[in-house]
């Protein structure tokens, strides 16, 4: 625990009211202060001649006070001050500032920085930054240099921070900061050391010692969170242990005898890396990632099967009820010539139907268990719980998802998404599981093609959804967006108006439900599903949408995951601009799922310019995992997933864009590092156990 002495409270330049400011940013000590970073640097280390400023430029001056004063207002007041340098003079205003007329004299050497801009004729700045330069002074704080500029809270502002932070940088990073990297690791990778890197992080003396200081600063942050990550891996290598599942060439040729279609390349390869993990003790963490449609749930079935072979009971938890029913009608058919019991628990059950499945599972009498949230249930107690599957697990927390892993002895855990996640985010997002991919789709699947169009062409696009509706027996599905965190996590909105958006949209679904049953398409059956419909009415529309008694379904977002139909090959999406990238890939991907062309039209009208590129991105891009990469760039990693389930590290300085080749790098050191040192108890490793102590509730 830090001593009082070493409190952010004592620093000149930090009062009480500064205090409880940098406290709702995070910072208490002062070794909190020397990493609390700037969030950006202004260049005033470079002087504009008065002479060549032009009105709109941000600019750096150098002169002489010629005059000052202050001017009244009706109310308030003007202080202005003129400075002149060998080529002109620059008036530069502040409002209701008027005590500056005590800090300034005339012949004053000072430097000013703000925006230019031209009044009544003439240029001037308003409220610039400045600095006076004393003969002594040598090393300006605010002006004359690359500029730091912080974060700020109510009770903050950047003057007066920024002189603290060059009263701790100055006097007690060398105190309070101690290396911790090996020398061998240092000279290795050309580190400049770490006091050193944390002063030039605040006050660089040029762009190269700051460029120099930002790696540092990136590849500790990056080291420390692979080394307490992959030691927590370790911990549980060491400590767990899990019942290894059988696996023979016979089981597999067994479970492929029952399926209509042949395996992908893909999944082959997926079931052979997957099977390594989970024929021993060690209990497996594993991430398959792969398109909407790839044929994951065939691989997580055949593992499922593995455990009923092996005499283990296996889960599958869903995120949706819908999915959930699915997912169990499709293995209680699959699994039916294979002799393994498949049973169904969800939270709509009723009661006596959910203690009768409850009972079968504490008894062992059910080898396969789907379910959703129910599944997580103190109730439920698993009789021999081998293998865990979790289908997009971003969907649940981590300590829902605890409840099932973190059983004796350990069951083996596949997580299963489709969003395809970069490698970067996935090695901090999952960085504890090993990580499988399905890239290829089945054979015969068509491309999608998708298009952004003006509401203007509404009439041509229902025009070719009733052609292909009518004349090739197809379906189709008109989405609408429901503003709703838990249901969509790519949208991150969190106001109260999202709330009344939420129930526009939804009251748009119906309105237009009413509008095109009556218009366009009167002769065409339609239904309508969303969140709020109650489970047994969502049901029968969705059976009747899977029989093709409904051929055009008028949906929001619940459809997102776990519809699978393939004779559905046209997809409009309403306001498409409310979506994120992943989840508008996500909602494609529900169409052309058979062998038949397939079309998506986006109508949307987005203001902001990364609305546009992601509606663009849409149409140009069919692959995932690009999609993923460019949602990534767009959104950054912590909205990635959203804001609820994120579990993503605060990364103050790195990006897992750009340091992506770097964070690689540093993940083999650290194995290597782990493998040499498992523990960290080499005298040259004592300083790096002390940072991740420090660090770890940073992650």
């Amino acid at each position: 625990m830090e001593t009082e002495t070493k409190s952010a409270r004592f620093i000149r330049g930090i009062g009480p009211k500064r205090f409880e400011a940098l406290n709702r940013l995070g910072v208490q000590t002062i070794r909190d202060l020397c990493y609390f970073f700037p969030r950006r640097y202004e260049d005033r280390a470079h002087f504009e001649s008065i002479a060549h400023i032009q009105p709109g430029e941000t600019v750096t001056v150098c002169g002489e006070v010629i005059t000052l004063g202050i001017r009244p207002l009706k109310q308030g007041s003007i202080f202005e001050l003129i400075v002149g340098d060998e080529t002109g003079t620059l008036p530069a205003i502040w409002f209701h500032q008027a005590y500056l007329k005590n800090q300034f004299q005339v012949g004053d050497r000072i430097i000013l920085s703000g925006k230019a801009e031209r009044y009544q004729g003439r240029l001037q700045l308003s409220s610039p930054e400045y600095e006076q330069i004393k003969q002594e002074e040598t090393d300006p704080i605010h002006t004359g240099r690359i500029t730091p500029i912080y974060p700020l809270s109510e009770g903050l502002a950047q003057r007066s921070l920024r002189t603290a932070m060059k009263e701790v940088t100055d006097h007690y990073v060398l105190k309070e900061i101690q290396e911790f990297l090996p020398e061998a690791v240092r000279k290795k990778y050309s580190l400049v050391e770490l006091p050193a890197a944390i002063q030039a992080m605040h006050f660089p003396k040029d762009s190269e010692s700051l460029e120099a200081a930002r790696r540092r600063v990136i590849f500790d942050e990056f080291f420390l969170f692979e080394t307490i990550l992959l030691s927590r891996i370790r911990s549980v290598q060491l400590k767990e242990r899990a019942i290894p599942l059988q696996n023979s060439r016979e089981l597999l040729a067994e479970f492929k005898h029952v399926l209509s279609f042949e395996l992908t390349p893909d999944q082959e390869k997926v079931i052979h890396e997957i099977a390594e993990n989970t024929s021993g003790e060690i209990p497996m963490n594993r991430l398959l990632e792969g398109e909407v449609g790839s044929g994951k749930t065939v691989v997580a079935a055949f593992f499922l099967f593995l455990a009923a072979r092996s005499h283990l009971q296996g889960a599958l938890l869903v995120p949706t009820e819908i999915l959930a029913e699915q997912h169990y009608q499709t293995l209680k058919k699959l699994y039916a010539p294979l002799n393994i019991s498949a049973a169904l628990l969800t939270g709509s059950l009723e009661p006596s139907e959910r203690e009768n499945v409850r009972q079968r599972i504490k008894k062992g009498s059910v080898s396969i268990v789907v379910g959703t949230h129910a599944l997580l249930q103190e109730e439920v107690d698993f009789n021999r719980l081998g293998l865990v599957v979790i289908d997009e697990q971003h969907r649940f927390g981590v300590r829902q998802r605890a409840k099932l892993v973190l059983k004796r002895p350990r069951p083996h855990l596949l997580v299963m998404t489709a969003t395809p996640i970069p490698r970067t985010l996935g090695l901090t997002l999952y960085g504890d599981l090993d990580i499988s991919m399905i890239r290829t789709l089945p054979k015969g699947r068509k491309n999608i093609k998708t298009y952004w169009i003006s509401h203007q062409k509404e009439g041509e696009v229902f025009d070719h959804i009733r052609s292909r509706v009518l004349k090739k027996n197809e379906q189709a599905y008109i989405l609408f967006p429901i503003i709703d965190e838990i249901m969509r996590p790519g949208i991150t909105e969190k106001s109260t108006e999202d709330e009344e958006a939420e129930l526009y949209t939804l009251n748009a679904a119906t309105k237009e439900y009413e509008r095109l049953r009556k218009g366009v398409f009167r002769d065409v059956p339609l239904g309508l599903v969303h969140g709020r419909l109650l489970k047994k009415e969502r049901d029968l529309v969705m059976e009747k949408f899977h029989k093709s008694e409904i051929k055009i379904l008028i949906a929001t977002s619940v459809i997102e995951v776990g519809i699978d139909n393939p004779n559905v090959t046209c997809m409009v999406i309403e306001n498409a601009e409310r979506f994120g990238l992943s989840q508008l890939h996500q909602m494609r991907g529900r169409i052309g799922r058979g062998n038949q062309e397939a079309s998506c039209f986006l109508f949307g009208n987005p203001t902001t310019e990364e609305g546009k590129r992601r509606l663009r991105i849409m149409t140009k891009i069919r692959d995932g995992f690009t999609i993923a990469e460019e949602d990534l760039i767009l959104r950054g990693p912590g909205e990635f997933f959203g804001t609820k389930q994120s579990g993503i590290p605060f990364f103050q300085v790195a990006s897992l864009i750009r340091d992506a080749e770097l964070l690689t790098v540093v993940r083999d050191e650290v194995k290597q590092l782990l493998q040499d040192d498992a523990d960290l108890t080499k005298p040259e490793h004592a300083f790096i156990a002390e940072e991740m102590n420090y660090r770890k509730n940073k992650f």
